[in-house]
This record gives structure tokens, C-alpha cells and sequence, in this order.
């Protein structure tokens, strides 16, 4: 795997390479980059309220390289060399859920994980964690998921404790980093 890209790479299809200290230190090929030995690099994660109090789930399509089929937040992706992070996070909802957005907040600016899946494939990145909300019903791009649910702060956090086997592992980490009560994702409200 190249550490920069030719001049004729084209910038979409690359991910930022990033060193331990969060760094830029390049950039790979996007379908390249996800092996048994990822190197650490840039993404971001997004959790979607359709402001009445509930989070949209997605299922990962059975396609995925890693965690297929897997339960998860509603959408991550990888920022492109050079581009707002804001920007990949609105152009990521609309690709992956067909989602205009009118309302993001950084929950967990600095969030990073490792983790492996059962096929050895490492997700291995730096993920910055958004709060946003969702305009209309979700649209899933079936490349990109094949199902999607909506449950409360609470069902999310049962599902967490009691069977974390069920859902992506950056997610039941992001759970873990967000306290009951204290964080935006429960600012989005439970039904009484």
C-alpha cells in the first residue's frame, strides 16, 4: 500500500494515512486500506435522531468488507484528503441513507479505536463521533445497507449491555464514552 498518492489517484477514492499522534501522514486507496493490518487512519462515525427522541440503527450490507450485516449507528465514512469534515458527513448521509441533514454536533471529537472482525479485517481509526438530525425518512443505498430501524436512547444502551455481540464494536464504544444522562446522544430524549 502506497503511503502517498499519485498525482492521478483520484482524491475520492483515498483515505487519510494518519501517524500515532493523529498526524497526516498520507494517503491509500479506500479499497485497499481495510486489511488485517490496517494502518490507522482518518474516519468519522454519525448517530441520526429524527428529533422525536429516537436513533437510527442501520444494518451493514452483507457486502461489507468488515462486519457484515452487523448492527450499527447510522452511518460512518472517511473524509477525503483536504475535505471539511463537516462536508464528507452531510455528502456520507446523502450517498449512504439518501439524508439531508439541518442540525450536526461533535459528540466525541476525539474518539479512536482498533477492532477486528471475525474475518481478521481491522478497523483501525481515528473517528471523530456526530450528533445529527435527519430531515425526512432514510432511503438506504443497498450497497451500503439493508436495514434500518429507529429505537430510543434507552433500547440502544439495553441492546448494548445485553448483547453487544449484535452490534459494530465502534459503536458499543462510543456507548461506553458517552455517560447515561450526560451526553447529547440521551439529550435527544426518551419517551416518557
Amino acid at each position: 500500500m502506497d503511503a502517498t498518492a499519485p498525482q492521478d489517484r483520484d482524491a475520492a477514492d483515498l483515505v487519510v494515512l494518519l501517524d500515532d499522534d493523529g498526524v497526516p501522514t498520507g494517503t491509500a486507496p479506500r479499497a485497499e486500506v481495510h486489511t488485517t493490518d490496517t494502518p490507522l487512519h482518518l474516519a468519522f462515525s454519525c448517530h441520526v435522531t429524527d428529533g422525536a427522541g429516537r436513533l437510527l440503527l442501520t444494518r451493514r450490507a452483507l457486502g461489507k468488507r468488515a462486519w457484515p450485516g452487523v448492527w450499527t449507528n447510522a452511518f460512518c465514512g472517511h473524509p477525503r484528503p483536504g475535505e471539511d469534515p463537516v462536508d464528507a458527513v452531510h455528502r456520507y448521509a446523502q450517498h449512504e441513507l439518501g439524508l439531508v441533514l439541518d442540525h450536526l454536533e461533535p459528540m466525541l471529537p476525539e474518539f479512536r479505536y482498533r477492532a477486528v472482525d471475525a474475518s481478521g479485517v481491522v478497523e483501525h481509526e481515528v473517528c471523530p463521533v456526530w450528533l445529527a438530525r435527519a430531515t425526512a425518512a432514510p432511503q438506504l443505498n443497498p450497497d451500503e445497507a439493508v436495514e434500518s430501524r429507529w429505537v430510543t436512547p434507552r433500547e440502544l444502551r439495553t441492546t448494548a449491555e445485553v448483547a453487544p455481540w449484535a452490534l459494530s464494536p465502534w459503536l458499543v464504544m462510543q456507548l461506553e464514552q458517552l455517560p447515561v444522562g450526560a451526553s447529547a446522544l440521551d439529550a435527544v430524549g426518551d419517551p416518557a
